[in-house]
């Protein structure tokens, strides 16, 4: 892999987790968020025994798990 390759990735990584947190952050604070790819609203969905928790829109397309300690 050559240098241009891997600072590309390295970018795209980098842009992608803070779209990512902007959109945890948003949904947390009560604003209405569309996901994406099918503009539904993207919710947070509490942890319980058998899922932890996500911020996530009803398809799927947007699905976020939060560890939450």
């Amino acid at each position: 892999m050559d240098l241009s390759a891997l600072e590309a990735l390295q970018k795209n990584s980098k842009r992608s987790y803070n779209d990512q947190k902007a959109i945890i952050k948003k949904v947390l604070a009560g604003r209405a968020v569309s996901c994406k790819v099918c503009h539904q609203p993207i919710m947070f969905n509490m942890a319980n025994q058998n899922q932890p928790a996500k911020v996530c829109c009803a398809q799927g397309c947007t699905d976020i798990e939060l560890d939450i300690s």
